[in-house]
Parts: structure tokens; sequence; C-alpha cells
């Protein structure tokens, strides 16, 4: 055993690397040695990486929390006195900075240039090059700016979103009080290496994993690990049997968690990334962001339309020099002339700002959404995998029902106002003449850790501090008149054995009187019944019968399905042996304690369902959305919750719990979720696999969570949606979408607003689209006619549109309320595009050719006006009158887009069934661009950039003519559309 070696830090930390299995620690540090040979001694023991330390003895491996408090000092190598300054100083530079590190990613200015460098980015770039070159400086900064500005905005939206290991970090203390070379000393948090003693009191936010030596009443808030509210009570005593979970072992404190109550002495053994939230951190960030569907969309319609565009500008480029006999650069130009006439430079630009006005409407609706393609991701969304508690139900415990010696007692009133009577039969019972009832709320009342409390100035009713489940308790027994107070004085405790979710009990050991403890125990009903052997029944214990036993479990199951969550309550005597010592009571543990019980009772309470839920459900099966419960309550409570607010609403639905869950393998958890599943028991670590099968299976994902262990599941998922009151920082910082009210109508709400802002995508991409045809049109006939008629709208000419009269208009469909019957179909396709057959061939056949008629035919009023009446070739191409008459063509391209407008607000129903007047910002953008084509046609300034010239007032009434065309044509088009619409449905009788 006592073969000691010496190595040094570079060994240690390759030795520290090599095996993520286990993690060791420095055992027993020789001083001595360590002064004079400037090294580490070790007995024996190998340091290995990991956030479970491991030391070797006789050939076995024992984890940190088995090993008893008198000897973590030796196995971290330290002692009572802490670490010294040059030992500390030592271990800092061997194990690195106590912080959250990011893992990787991507440079803030890779991320700014990429915004910069996309596809349709890289276009107009060359656009702006080419426009320079051709000596039209004014298009060059007009098709660059567009591109700095959109570029800029979306690095902006994107660089807000991506903190959550910042986030992480500001959980992280900055100060940590420990013992160095035997005085207590307050350094910064990042200073603590594995060794150092942590002294740990109320109100302190703990800054390094480490296992307690000492402890007094110590209580943690582990909710920012595991988002549970539960205050948990640690203990320095060895843990005898492993616990499933790292969060669940009583002896160890983990970094970003707080000291609620008590005191202790603790010993870390992990620092930074080595830390269990550390752990999460480097997983998190391992997953990275993905694609929105809208941005690969974006990316595919980048691509389409450059590859469109492309093709037509070098195909006019060839017919300007084959056919019109222009020379080469001016042919260039030309090509470049239909690039950017079919390259709808405003795209991007409107998108962008469409998407954040759609987060503002969700705002409006509960639900912030920090990133920007989020939005659209919404509304393709197939899945909600949801949480229960607070999300679904008001997380407000009220008890409903008790179940004592055969009978089935109510219990009224709602909330946590002790408000309410117990009855049995109707009659209202007294506890005085109740033994069996006192004894059962004695048990619930002193097996507690919450806290009642009244209404003050600042909440204006009783609310609990502390797990909802016991402030329900404690209502309880406020109803029943019992004075908890002197109860406790006169009943003290001595030990807790806290809550396990492997044995789903919790026990408390009180003293009774000198020569005997009372242990208090409840949880799980299968579990207490499985540990009692009595019950008490009439007054009197009697020995639990099988049948009895059978009764329970039926008014266990009974009570489930009816909605309630149940726990069973019992209790067990320990007299003290007055032959010799017996146990001390720091050796009593849940196999020692937990036997032998008498059962006591049950106690059903419901967290009721909000009262809006059940509507936002019934909208989301209307919507082709499953819903997936994801609860770590008890099965049959889950389901009847999800059955009353109508989740499940098929007979052979399944209910899988985490251990059901952790014996499938990949290929059999995704046949499960073909049905209606519902997932009880189950860990946030579930959440992750659930939500990567499902991803696996071609569904778009939303997915709720509070705690630190989901922001995983939370950053995997498509949509991760966090919980605004009861959620942690990193939970919303790992999240899309954060819910203000923590309400599932809320996300039900988000999603219509994410499929109308896809709708409105499509809707303004149809609005620039039409307006290429008109825009086109000029350059092929002046290149078929070999330049005899003259080019009724020139490069600047598209831009004015483009990036001028088309953007306020373009913006005000961005803003349309979701269509009738949006949320009446199933979600979209991702195989669907923005860009479909339908809309182009609307936009180029139909509404295009159209405007593109209009547009001609002012482009030669304005020379028929002039004396050229019945000339269609030959018409001058330069001078006042040529440039007057292109300032026809481009007020005609403005006024017929107003048709266009409201022709596009719908794609099927009428406008008149939405109403003219519903979006007044469309009426907004008609004014708009109004005053700018007004400006472009008349102010001096503009018409030398534009390249325009005034025409006469009267005008404009031929122009507006023009006006309603489009809306016309398209009206009849959506008439047309729903009659054969209707025959296809009801055959020939519609």
């Amino acid at each position: 055993m006592k073969s000691p070696f010496t190595t040094n830090g570079r060994e240690i930390r390759e030795e520290f690397h090599k095996n993520s299995k286990f993690f060791s620690v420095p055992s027993v540090v020789n001083n001595e040695t360590l002064e004079s040979a400037n090294s580490i001694q070790y007995e024996g023991r190998k340091l290995m990486n990991g956030s479970i330390n491991q030391y070797h003895q006789e050939d076995k491996a024992v984890s940190i929390e088995r090993i008893p408090a008198s000897e973590v000092y030796a196995v971290l190598g330290t002692g009572p006195e802490g670490l010294s300054r040059q030992e500390a100083e030592e271990r800092l530079h061997l194990f690195g900075s106590n912080a959250i590190r990011e893992v990787g990613g991507t440079s803030l200015l890779f991320k700014f240039l990429a915004n910069f460098i996309h596809l349709m980015a890289i276009l107009l770039w060359i656009a702006g090059l080419v426009a320079l070159v051709a000596q039209m400086p004014q298009l060059a900064v007009s098709i660059w700016t567009v591109n700095l500005i959109n570029g800029a905005f979306s690095f902006w939206q994107e660089y807000k979103a991506e903190k959550a290991t910042e986030a992480m970090r500001r959980l992280l203390p900055v100060y940590a009080r420990v013992l160095r070379d035997g005085e207590m000393q307050r350094i910064q948090a990042q200073e603590l290496v594995p060794g150092d003693v942590l002294l740990l009191a109320e109100g302190d936010r703990i800054s390094a994993d480490a296992r307690l030596v000492e402890d007094a009443e110590l209580r943690v808030d582990q909710s920012t690990l595991t988002g549970e509210s539960l205050q948990v009570r640690k203990t320095s005593d060895a843990t005898k049997t492993k616990s499933p979970t790292r969060s669940e072992v009583q002896n160890i404190v983990f970094t970003g968690t707080s000291v609620v109550s008590g005191a202790g002495k603790a010993v870390v053994f992990a620092t930074g990334m080595e830390t269990e939230f550390g752990k999460i951190a480097r997983f998190t960030q391992s997953l990275g962001g993905e694609a929105s569907p809208l941005q690969k969309e974006m990316q595919r319609v980048t691509k389409l339309v450059t590859a469109i565009a492309v093709s037509i500008g070098f195909a006019f480029f060839l017919l300007a020099v084959v056919l019109a006999g222009v020379d080469l650069a001016e042919s260039f130009i030309f090509g470049m002339g239909m690039i950017v006439a079919f390259v709808p430079e405003g795209l991007l630009p409107t998108v962008t700002l469409s998407l954040a006005m759609g987060v503002q409407r969700m705002a409006k609706r509960n639900a912030l959404i920090k990133r920007l393609s989020s939005v659209e991701t919404l509304g393709s969304t197939s899945v909600i995998c949801t949480d229960k508690t607070g999300t679904l139900t008001q997380n407000e415990m009220t008890v409903r029902n008790i179940w004592l010696a055969g009978r089935s007692l109510s219990v009224t009133g709602t909330g946590y106002a002790p408000e309410g009577q117990i009855l049995f039969a109707g009659r209202s019972l007294a506890v005085s003449e109740e033994s069996d009832l006192c004894r059962l709320l004695l048990a619930a009342g002193l097996c507690n850790n919450a806290r009642l409390l009244p209404p003050d100035s600042e909440t204006p009713r009783w609310t609990i501090l502390g797990d909802p489940t016991e402030g329900a308790l404690l209502v309880l027994v406020q109803k029943a008149g019992l004075d908890l107070d002197s109860l406790r004085q006169k009943i003290p405790r001595l030990r807790e054995l806290p809550f396990e979710s492997r044995r789903r009990r919790m026990s408390t050991i009180h003293r009774a009187d000198r020569s005997s403890m009372a242990v208090y125990v409840k949880g799980a009903p299968r579990e207490v019944l499985g540990r009692s052997t009595r019950v008490f029944m009439n007054g009197s214990e009697e020995p639990l019968p099988g049948p009895l036993r059978e009764q329970i479990m039926r008014a266990n199951d009974a009570y489930a399905r009816g909605g309630l969550r149940v726990l069973a309550v019992a209790q067990r005597t320990i007299v003290e042996s007055s032959s010799g010592p017996g146990l001390r009571l720091s050796e009593y543990t849940p196999e020692t304690v937990e036997r032998e019980l008498t059962f006591l009772g049950l106690i059903a309470m419901m967290d009721p369902p909000r009262p809006e839920v059940s509507e936002a459900v019934e909208k989301c099966h209307r919507a082709g959305i499953r819903i997936i419960m994801i609860t770590g309550d008890y099965g049959l409570t889950g389901e009847s919750i999800a059955r009353r607010i109508g989740i499940i609403r098929e007979d052979d639905s399944k209910v899988l719990s985490g251990a059901d869950l952790d014996a499938m393998d990949d290929e059999t958890l995704k046949e499960a979720l073909q049905g209606e599943v519902l997932f009880a028991r189950a860990a946030p670590e579930h959440k992750l696999r659930i939500v990567t099968a499902l991803q696996s299976m071609g569904h778009v994902v939303a997915v709720t969570g509070d705690g630190v262990n989901d922001a995983p599941a939370l950053k995997k998922a498509d949509i991760g949606v966090a919980m605004g009151i009861s959620g942690t920082d990193v939970a919303r910082e790992a999240s899309d979408m954060i819910l203000i009210d923590d309400n599932f109508a809320s996300i039900v709400n988000a999603i219509e607003e994410g499929r109308a802002v896809y709708a409105n995508i499509k809707k303004f991409t149809a609005y620039i689209f039409t307006s290429n045809t008109p825009e086109a049109v000029p350059f092929i006939l002046f290149a078929l006619s070999r330049a005899r008629i003259p080019l009724a709208l020139n490069v600047m000419h598209i831009l004015a549109v483009d990036l001028g009269t088309d953007l306020a208009p373009a913006l005000a469909l961005g803003a349309e309320p979701p269509e009738p019957g949006l949320m009446e179909n199933p979600p979209r396709s991702l195989k669907e595009h923005v860009i479909t057959r339908s809309l182009l061939l609307r936009a180029y056949l139909w509404l295009g050719p159209l405007q593109s008629l209009a547009v001609m035919a002012a482009f030669y009023f304005q020379y028929w006006t002039h004396g050229y009446w019945g000339q269609w070739l030959n018409l001058p191409s330069s001078g006042t009158l040529y440039e007057s008459a292109t300032a026809m063509a481009l007020a005609c391209v403005v006024t017929t887009q107003i048709g266009n407008l409201f022709a596009q607000r719908t794609e099927r129903s009428s406008v008149f069934r939405i109403g003219l007047f519903g979006n007044r910002l469309v009426w907004i953008g008609i004014v708009s661009e109004l005053m700018i084509i007004f400006m472009v046609v008349y102010v001096p300034p503009l018409q030398d950039i534009v390249g325009t010239a005034a025409f006469s007032p009267g005008n404009w009434l031929f122009l507006f003519m023009w006006a309603p065309l489009l809306f016309i044509a398209d009206e009849c088009r959506k008439a047309l559309l729903r009659t054969w619409e209707r025959k296809k449905l009801y055959g020939g009788n519609a």
C-alpha cells in the first residue's frame, strides 16, 4: 500500500486528460517533500479525469461520495487547515482557473464577415463594382449601402442570441471563503483549486464541486442545476449506495448552487470545466446551432434567384450584341441591368424587418424571441415536447382528498390560502375527534421543509416558500387547525433523510421522548407501502393484510386517474436500547430507518390545468401539431391531466417511464414516438434523447425547459422554449424563445404568429417578384427591336423601385395578421419552399405581364401626348421627353403595385373578407411610395440621380386608372380557385 511516487505537472496533466470515465484527485501531499523536492507526493493513487472522484484501495475503485468524511482530506491531498499558499499556486498552474470557458466556437470577426459574404451579398458587391466601372457611382453606392445595412442588422441580432456561456459565467460568484494556511481567506472564485477547503454559510453561492466534511443543518437550492425548486438537505456522511444521478448525492455541493440555510465545510474536488456545471456547458457548446428552416430556405432562394438573374443577364448580353448590334461594353452594362432587374435587392432587408415585426407581435402575446429566424421556425413546428407543472398547470398544489382507515375524505378550498374544511360524507371533521387523521397530519406537517407565507404589502395573497407539494400539505395542516410551531418544539427534528428519485421517499427523525425517536416518512405510495408492515386504523396499530394493501393501491390509482398527485404517509417508532449504545444518529440510513413502517394514509392533491390550455391544445390538434408531455410525475397522474386537457385522446396511448426509456434502443424509441405517447418519471437528460429521435424522424421540434440540465435539449431543439418566471438564466440563454408567463397557450400563439410570418414572407416575395416582369420587359423589347424601341426603364429606375417605393408596402405585407383558417392546416413541410411554381406562375405569367402592359402603355402615352401618336419605333431615346416618358413608366410601376399590394394580402380568400382597412400599414406603405415617386419625378436633385423629368400632373389620372388592374384580376383568379376547390371537395354539388 505504501508505495509513493513522484510526478511532475506535465505528467499529471497528461494523466488528468487521459480517461474521461474517472476523476481522481491528488491524495496525501507530503509538505516536506513538496518544499524540498518541489514536487507533489502521492500514496499509490492515480489522477484521472471526469466528474466522479475515484481513489483506488486494494484494487477496488470507490467514488468520492462513499469515502468517510474523516478520509476526504487525505484523499484530496489537503488537511483541515486547508492548502498552503505555495501549494494553491502550484495547483492553480496545474488545473487552470476555475472558470467556464468557451469551447472552440467561431470568432466574432468571422461571424461579422459571414453576413457580408453569402451568395446574394457577393452578387450585389459585384453589381456595385460593375456600376462603378460603368461610371454610375450612385448605383454602386445604393447597392452597397443595402448590403452593409442588412449585414450589420443581421449580425447584431445573432450576436445578442449566443450568450449561453456568458450566462453560466454570471452564475458563478466572484468570491469564495476558504481556509489557507489555517486562516480564513476571501479569494476570487476563479482561484479555487482541488483541495481547497470551502466555508459555506447561508446565502453563499457555491463556486466549485466539493465534498462536504462538516455540516450543520445545511440546505442547498439546486434549482439552477436540476430545475427543481426543492431545497436539498446536505450531509457530510458517506453515501452507502450509489445514487442514480450526481445531483442527488447528499454529501456533494455543486457549482452554481446556493446555500439556503445552515452551514458547512467542504473540500473542492472539481473546478471550471470539470464540474457538473462545466460538463453541461461543454456539451451545450458542442451542440452548436443549426441553421433554421428559414435560413436554409433563404439560402435556396438566393441560389435560385442568382441562377435565374445571371442566366437572363448573360442571355440578354448575347441578344444585345447579336440582335441589337450594341458594342461589348454597353452590352455588358445592359446584361448587368437585366441581372439587377431580376435580383430582388429589397428582399433580404424586407425579410429581416418582417421578422423583427413578428418578434414585436409575439412579445405582446407573452413570447420573447431571441433569434429572428426562430420566428418562422415556430411556424414549421410539428411537435411540442412540454413539461406539465407550471406550463400546462397553474403550479399551485391543493389537497383534494385524504384516504385513511378505509375512508375517503374530501378537502375544500383552493390555492395556498388556509381556508377550507375536511369533510366525510358531507360532515366537517374535527381533528381532536379523529386520531387517525391527527396522526396523518402530524406526520405530513413535520416531514416537511416548506414555509407558508401570509399576504403582505408586496404579495397580496398566500404563497409558499419551497416545494409546492410540501406547501399544499402545510395548508392542509392549517385547515385542520394544528399548531405546527408548538409541535416542532415538542417533537424536535434530529435528522433528515432527503428525498431521492431512486427511493422516492423522504424521512425525518424526531425526538419523541427520552427513550424513543419518531420517524415520519412520506413519498410515492407504492414505495412507502412496500416498506410498511402495519397500518394505523381506528386509533391503534394493526398488521397490514394483503387485501388492505390492494385496497390502498386501488384508491391510489383511482386518485391518479382523476389527475391527482398522491403521497403516502407512514411512521415508525425507534426505541433506544437501554443495554448499551446503539447506532449513532449519523449512522441512520434509509435502509435502517425506512423499514417496518406503520402506514397512515394517502393524501391526494391537484395542480389544476390552466383554463386556457384546453383551447390551445385543441388548436394544435386542428393545426396538425403533436404534443408530447414529458413529466417527472406519476404516470397515471400525468395521463389524467393529458386526457383532461386533450393531449391524449386515444385508448391505446402509451405511458412510458424514464426507466422504460433507458431500456429502449433508438429504433424502439422512434417506433414508440409514432403514436400517442406520454413520458412520466422522466429526468431532464431524457428530453435530449427524445428531441434527437424526433428530429431524426423529420420533425421540427419545440421543447420547453427551465433548469440547467435542460440547456442541452433546449439548444438541440429547433425551438428551445424557456420559462420566464421559473426558468434559470442558463435555460433562458440556451433557448430561442422565452415564455413571459410560463404558459403553454403562449407557445401556441407564437406558432400561429410564426405561420403568419412565413405566409407573409411568401406574400411580399410574390409582391416583389411581380414588379420584376415590367422591369425586365423594357430590356427585352429594346434588344428584340435592335434598339429601335427606347429603353423604358434603366437600372437606376429599377433600383428606385426595389430599394425605394417597394420597401414600405412589402413591409406592410410582412405585418399582415394571420389569414383566416391558417391554424386549420398541417405544419409546413420542410420540402415546401418560399418560391414555389405557383408563386412564379402568378408573379411572372399572370400579374407581371398585366403590369408590363400598363407600364409600356404609360411610357408610350407620354410620347403620344407630345405628337408621336401611332409611332412605336425610333422614338427619341434621350432628352427631356424621353426622361419624362421613363418617369411615366416608373410611376406606372408604382400605381399598379398599389393594386398588387391588395392582391397579395391573401392567397385564396377574398381581400374583402379581411377588409380593405384591416392593416393600417398598407395605407402607410401606399402613402410612402407615392411620396417617393413624386419626389423622384419632380425634385431636381433626385431627377439627376435617377434620370427622370417631370410630366404633366394631369397624366396621374391616366396612371391611377391602371391601379385596380392587378387587384381585380387576382380577385377573379381567387374566385375561380375557390370554386374549383369546392368542386374538388364536394363533387358536382358545389
